[in-house]
């Protein structure tokens, strides 16, 4: 009887550590509410109903599974009903609460994360635009497991062509050249979409200069990927 015990403790050690890769805690350090967003990767399970609202201080905590893939971005200036309808300023997804599968209109900041692959792979991406200051910092993990951040107010320092205005004149968010001109050169698309070609551009140039370890655009891989093993992961919003 002893032994199997032993042998279904065993067992249920061993499922719990094959389906739980990492935790995410995500921490609002904002001044006024924000409302994260989840969207996983295809075929990958979706992480709290795809979106949440957070308060200033607030944080929570969220499980991932093993080999999950996916991004988290937060938006502002939301309303919503009782029933979860409304819209938001800023990486709406749907004008819902709960994104449940929609991803974040752009310009959004993002946390990009890929677990156990066979290592994890995160990067904070701007190749989509800018909406606030995000931070991811690892613990508990081995490997180079780096803090990757975009903490500047590029809201503040978006050149004009870029910048996305609030009802009241104040930027909410600066585009990407992409977003903005939609032009091969900006989105290494077509006779671009090749890292030889496609080089940083001027705009982009202002997002790597604020941010030096995010994605600024879409061939920013040596300096903006970054890998770490076993860890779980802190996502800060401003």
């Amino acid at each position: 009887m002893e032994l199997l015990w032993h042998i279904i403790s065993f067992v249920l050690i061993w499922t719990f550590l094959g389906t739980n890769a990492s935790v995410f805690t995500f921490q609002n350090n904002c001044q006024d509410t924000i409302w994260p967003g989840t969207l996983s990767g295809s075929g990958k399970p979706l992480l709290n109903n795809g979106g949440f609202q957070l308060g200033p201080a607030e944080s929570t905590t969220i499980d991932a599974p093993k080999g999950w893939s996916g991004r988290f971005w937060a938006r502002s200036g939301c309303t919503f009903d009782q029933s979860g309808k409304g819209n938001c300023t800023t990486g709406d997804c749907g004008n819902v609460l709960q994104c449940n599968g929609a991803g974040g209109a752009p310009p959004v900041s993002l946390a990009e994360f890929t677990l156990d692959s066979p290592q994890d792979f995160y990067d904070v991406s701007l190749v989509d635009g800018y909406n606030m200051p995000i931070s991811v910092v690892p613990s508990g993990g081995s490997g180079n497991c780096s803090e990757v951040k975009c903490v500047s107010d590029l809201n503040k320092e978006c050149p004009q062509d870029l910048v996305v205005a609030g009802g009241n004149g104040a930027t909410v968010a600066c585009k990407s050249a992409c977003l903005a001109f939609n032009e091969p050169q900006y989105c290494c698309s077509g006779e671009y979409n090749n890292p030889q070609v496609c080089k940083p551009s001027n705009y982009s140039q202002v997002f790597k200069k604020a941010c030096p370890t995010s994605y600024s655009y879409p061939y920013d891989d040596a300096t903006s990927t970054f890998t770490c093993s076993g860890a779980n992961y802190l996502i800060t919003f401003c």
